[in-house]
């Protein structure tokens, strides 16, 4: 997948036709873990962001089970009102769509799996993951295989002929499965979705007062992506508090939509950055969120390199957690300035990669990366560079990627 001519990876790259099933064709890596689980797990947990794709890949997948949507009013406040009752009409398997909705059914699941022996009987979908995981630890510990599905990777998009080639479309466009199913523009969708799924959830979860303030927070959270967490600074930029700005972070990290990168502990004898990065976990909602209009206007953008950085890490995360995989995901900074994008550690071996949106590789990209290695000394494993050109080739020790084939092999086992 390094060019996007003849021999690529999964073939030439080619412009989506948007039609109903175009995001539906689109196979997910997440698949072969998926039904891996179900040989070995009573109760499968799909979870990611809303409009992620978790539904269709459920229903495809597990197609023979009873789909039932805990968003639907009357199925939930039956699920609410008599569980056992409401279980004991699936006592052979379903698919429980949103089960935040009606997370009290865990338990009642518990007693479900306890009593069979039987796998892959029921599926469960989440979109939030507030009070889904402290469920899930207290009633299904050791029963659940789970999988975090994240909006479409570029492996996935160039192997479902979605792909066109051009890097700051990409960016523009995000990875979001409704974008390449249906005839509608991003900056449309975007808009709609966050007034549809973030602020809703986001006001079930906590009490948001002041809806405004919440969207500048959001938009302020969108132009800090890429960058060190200074939660005081933020804080005072949106005008609430210290507090409110953790717990407003935590909600979105909770719902996907943002994304702490830690550093890595390893200091080397260096002093060490301790705060994390702060990134959107899609550039195209951070785009949206910073009011660009168009894939031009982001060409010339002064974030264009905070949203390539953002759209790497975000590649890196699904090639994880797609495969079932923890993130093992760290970036790596001195107090000198010192600093790797991302750090992936492989047992012990960290492997440094820089993401740079030039389409030309010079040598001051490649500048942090030898002073890194010098650095870990025998902790060092291979370096990447993911820029934005297309060809893949080595150079001075360090391997080159193009931003259509971004994630190092190391990444995806």
């Amino acid at each position: 997948m390094g060019r996007t001519q003849s021999g690529s990876r999964f073939g030439r790259l080619t412009n989506c036709k948007f039609n109903l099933q175009c995001a539906r064709m689109i196979a997910r890596t997440a698949d072969q873990t998926l039904k891996e689980y179900e040989k070995g797990f009573p109760v499968i947990a799909l979870v990611g962001p809303r409009q992620s794709g978790k539904t269709t890949l459920a229903r495809t997948l597990f197609g023979d089970r009873p789909y039932v949507s805990l968003e639907n009013l009357d199925t939930r406040e039956f699920a609410r009102s008599d569980p056992r009752g409401f279980l004991e009409r699936y006592a052979g398997g379903a698919i429980f769509d949103e089960i935040q909705n009606a997370v009290h059914l865990l338990s009642y699941l518990q007693e479900r799996v306890d009593t069979s022996r039987a796998m892959g009987r029921f599926i469960i979908t989440g979109s939030q993951q507030y009070n889904l995981r402290e469920g899930i630890s207290q009633s299904l510990a050791g029963r659940v295989g789970a999988v975090t599905l994240l909006p479409f990777s570029v492996e996935e998009l160039t192997a479902g002929g979605a792909m066109n080639g051009q890097l700051d479309d990409h960016l523009y466009r995000g990875s979001y499965p409704p974008l390449y199913d249906r005839p509608v523009s991003p900056s449309a969708w975007y808009e709609n979705y966050v007034a549809s799924y973030v602020e809703r959830d986001v006001r079930q979860i906590i009490a948001v007062r002041d809806l405004t303030q919440f969207q500048t927070f959001l938009r302020l959270c969108a132009g800090r992506t890429g960058q060190l967490l200074n939660l005081s600074s933020l804080a005072d930029d949106a005008g609430i508090t210290h507090n409110t700005a953790l717990a407003w972070i935590s909600v979105l990290e909770a719902g996907f939509l943002l994304y702490r990168l830690p550093p890595h502990f390893r200091s080397f004898n260096k002093r060490l950055t301790k705060s994390p990065k702060l990134f959107v976990t899609d550039p195209g909602l951070a785009a949206w969120l910073l009011g660009i209009q168009s894939a031009e206007q982001l060409a010339f953008h002064p974030l264009r390199g905070a949203l390539f950085e953002t759209f790497v890490v975000s590649e890196f995360l699904k090639a994880r957690r797609h495969r079932g995989l923890g993130d093992a995901l760290y970036f790596w900074r001195d107090r000198s300035g010192l600093e790797v994008d991302a750090l992936f550690d492989r047992a012990g071996t960290l492997h440094p990669a820089e993401a740079k949106a030039g389409a030309t590789v010079t040598d001051d990209m490649l500048r942090n990366l030898r002073r890194w290695h010098a650095v870990a000394g025998n902790a060092a494993g291979v370096a990447s560079l993911i820029y934005g050109g297309t060809e893949r080739y080595r150079r001075s020790g360090v391997r080159v990627l193009p931003w259509c084939d971004p994630v190092p092999e190391e990444m995806r086992a």
